[in-house]
């Protein structure tokens, strides 16, 4: 679990971290240089649920290292089936890193919203229903593993 107090904003203990694949762990299906490690690293504290379209079908061999649960989502309304995915695990506990239109849904209902923008750029409702913007995943996986990081950001 990581435990965040956000002075003016709220308190999480999150029990899962729910990832979108291609465009935030990946690109062009394949994991970036570094994302292993830290997962793997995140993975003894918090639960990691990587949820994806599964675009260029290399998710389940790329993620094969990572101890985490691949969720391969249905081709028709995308966004509804992610954010009933972390509904699921109870949205208090969740915190949701994705870039794409639809991981917005995702990213507004989770307890923290992290949108990521990076070669594939990142959709505008992500942006919007964000509550961080980080550029780069290596980045915002150590944003996770320093969460005074995210209490600077978000306090009031």
């Amino acid at each position: 679990m990581i435990k965040i107090d956000i002075p003016g904003y709220k308190q999480i203990e999150a029990i899962h971290l729910v990832l979108d694949y291609n465009g935030t762990l990946a690109i062009d299906g394949l994991i970036k240089k570094g994302v292993i490690k830290l997962l793997n690293i995140l993975a003894s504290t918090i639960k990691i649920h990587i949820v994806t379209a599964d675009t260029f079908q290399m998710a389940k061999d790329e993620l094969k290292s990572i101890d985490c649960e691949l969720v391969i989502l249905n081709r028709e309304k995308q966004d509804q089936q992610k954010a009933q995915y972390i509904a699921g695990l109870g949205i208090e506990n969740v915190i949701a890193i994705g870039n794409g239109r639809n991981d917005a849904l995702m990213l507004k209902s989770a307890a923290i919203g992290i949108a990521v923008i990076q070669k594939e750029g990142a959709a505008k409702e992500a942006l919007i229903n964000c509550d961080v913007v980080c550029f780069d995943i290596i980045d915002t996986l150590e944003l996770l593993s320093n969460p005074k990081r995210l209490v600077a950001t978000l306090r009031n």
